[in-house]
């Protein structure tokens, strides 16, 4: 699902993606990550990019070849499809906040069951707007399902005002 925004003079392109499990048959996984790439390649270099999703892959908490895509903060061992994540994110110059703030276990687990503890749902966007980011967290308590946790991302966006003319300044009498 993608949708596109227009906030003063700013757009932003929010994408919210699920991916296949893992058990799945490779074709479906390699058709996901086409689509995706499609919708990222129709967004404007100078449009902002926001994207969301259950990825179904473990990126792990090493870096590991991804130092400008992965912050060094994750959960876990890294897997074939946190590493498919990962390298979506390099080809697109893209950063993954949830890797990027130090947090307590319990606050990077994005899916939990009582077989398994997991991150698997992760945010990612353009490199050149990581500053934009202000935090990326889960918040306990609050449930999208009745194993996945909420993850969310604060942002600060800018919106410049247009100047107006001044009244009554000038002019003749």
């Amino acid at each position: 699902m993608t949708i596109k925004l227009v906030v003063g003079e700013c757009t932003l392109n929010v994408i919210s993606a699920y991916a296949p499990q893992a058990g799945l048959d490779e074709e479906i996984k390699r058709r996901f990550w086409e689509g995706l790439d499609e919708i990222v390649r129709s967004i404007l270099p100078s449009e902002r990019l926001f994207i969301g999703g259950d990825f179904n892959g473990h990126i792990g908490s090493s870096v590991g070849g991804y130092t400008k895509v992965h912050g060094g903060f994750g959960f876990g061992e890294r897997n074939g499809g946190g590493t498919s994540l990962l390298d979506f994110a390099k080809a697109f110059d893209l950063v993954i906040p949830n890797s990027s703030f130090l947090k307590r276990e319990e606050h990077l687990v994005t899916y939990q069951s009582s077989m398994a503890k997991t991150q698997i749902d992760y945010l990612l966007l353009k490199r050149c707007d990581r500053r934009l980011c202000e935090d990326c967290k889960i918040i306990l308590g609050d449930t999208l399902a009745m194993q996945h946790r909420l993850l969310v991302m604060d942002i600060g966006i800018m919106i410049r005002r247009k100047k107006r003319p001044e009244r009554g300044l000038g002019g003749t009498p």
